[in-house]
């Protein structure tokens, strides 16, 4: 593309793009300068309209799991395409993709699962969802019990409820968010909430215990459903401390409330494991599942129900008729092709065995590496996901003042050495989640580069005092 076209591509964009996460006022004057036009990609980099190449250190966001421009995913596309590009999937209409998609997803996903609904993106899964325990308990009697517990900093997407389900309240200003009936327990993440002297073990029976205390003060009759992600993801990409899903689910099934697996990060690989649900021993009643389900090379997301669930709502169809709920889009048979072929990679190449063992390296080199810098308080992260939090002080913790935008910095720096990492909107962190295709010599290219970034801000740091 030459500079002419860039222009025009440019100037097009900044008068009709509203783009999410995005500085409105500043994007328009242009004080966040052009936008990125970004070409093609291969493997797990990126080129843009200029020829500048950058390893994408972040998947897209989390998404691209098989790495980009893998030809037999766009062939798969192109040809459901040519064979029949659009059927819904009400009333009982089908295709061979989503009949063969749907029968792989009951069968690989953790726990006893029976259905699976189609959506989008994360967003729609989770409020179907949400939609589908207040289905459930009014089938069974249970009219009051619909409040849903979620976790702080917990991300599930950004739509009414599922906004609402996150647990970070920049995601809710100004948008009348959240909704009622959403309640919220604590954040699983030692560093920050152990109390002094306190084993992983033992804060996490104490997570649990407050988790019992919120149910018996808002009355365990009106509590419907508890999601969770098995690591968090975009509130810090934050792995679970030793014994907390262990202690949570008792508590959980003690009072018949749902667990809602969210997987939208961790599916298909990311961990290590196929599911985070195999990873941590995790026993879900739902899953939601997108990203890594298509490695977003074609929207997709499923809300994946099992058998305890389904089975009231089949029972309950002569009393109430059809299942109202769907989307124009639900089962797009595009969608399903590319999420065959995708599962295709994952199992023939084994997908998550490459994140178990490249992401072994990854871990063990960031900690060698990035653990005694004197802003990095915390290096954390399991399979091909990782973090780096920056503090002013590790020896104290002491936090670093929000103006000076540590995290941030350093993602820019590391973007002015051709990688992307991504600063996380919660605290002074900068993110990793690479493609699962990545190798353990891109893994020494990434981890370099970071280090050159964390390297320069040090020095501005300590240039303007705000360290020693």
């Amino acid at each position: 593309m030459n500079k002419q076209e860039q222009d025009l591509i440019s100037a097009q964009d900044r008068n009709s793009v509203l783009h999410p996460f995005t500085n409105l006022k500043d994007f328009a004057s242009g004080k966040l300068g052009d936008p990125t036009i970004i070409e093609t990609g291969k493997g797990i980099r990126i080129t843009d309209a200029t020829g500048r190449e950058y390893i994408d250190g972040f998947a897209g966001l989390y998404c691209m799991n098989v790495g980009y421009g893998r030809t037999e995913v766009a062939d798969a596309i192109s040809r459901q395409a040519h064979k029949l590009a659009y059927y819904h999937s009400y009333a009982a209409h089908t295709t061979d993709e989503l009949a063969r998609l749907s029968d792989r997803l009951v069968r690989m996903a953790p726990g006893k699962m029976s259905k699976v609904f189609y959506g989008l993106s994360g967003s729609d899964a989770n409020e179907t969802q949400a939609k589908l325990v207040w289905y459930y308990n009014n089938l069974r009697g249970l009219p009051k019990k619909k409040k849903i517990i979620t976790r702080d900093r917990g991300y599930h997407g950004c739509s009414v409820v599922s906004g609402s389900m996150t647990g970070m309240s920049f995601y809710h200003d100004f948008m009348d968010l959240p909704v009622t009936g959403i309640l919220r327990t604590g954040v699983p993440h030692h560093y920050w909430g152990a109390e002094a002297g306190e084993t992983e073990e033992q804060f996490s029976a104490r997570r649990a215990q407050e988790l019992e205390e919120l149910i018996l003060r808002e009355d365990p009759d009106t509590i419907g459903a508890f999601i969770a992600e098995p690591v968090l993801g975009t509130g810090g990409i934050t792995p679970p401390p030793a014994g907390y899903w262990a202690a949570i689910q008792p508590v959980l099934k003690k009072y018949d409330i749902l667990l809602i697996a969210d997987e939208v990060i961790t599916g298909f690989g990311r961990t290590g494991a196929m599911f985070g649900c195999d990873k941590y021993g995790i026993e879900p009643d739902l899953i939601t599942v997108a990203k890594g389900l298509t490695s977003a090379y074609a929207p997709l997301s499923a809300a994946i129900v099992g058998e305890k669930v389904y089975k009231v709502m089949e029972e309950g169809a002569d009393r109430v008729g059809a299942f109202s709920h769907g989307y124009t889009y639900s089962g797009h048979p595009i969608g399903v092709a590319a999420a065959n072929a995708v599962l295709d990679i994952v199992e023939q190449e084994d997908i998550p065995g490459n994140a178990a063992r490249v992401g072994a390296y990854f871990q063990n080199n960031l900690k060698e590496v990035f653990g005694g810098l004197p802003i990095v308080g915390e290096v954390r992260g399991v399979g091909l996901m990782a973090a780096l939090e920056f503090v002013a002080d590790p020896t104290t913790k002491k936090r670093f003042d929000p103006a000076l935008k540590v995290g941030a910095r350093v993602s820019k720096a590391a973007r002015d050495l051709n990688l992307i990492a991504r600063a996380m909107p919660h605290g002074e962190i900068l993110g990793f989640a690479p493609p699962l295709v990545t190798t353990e010599t891109e893994v020494d290219q990434i981890i370099d580069l970071a280090h050159q970034a964390v390297q320069k801000v040090i020095k501005e740091l300590t240039a303007e005092g705000a360290i020693r």
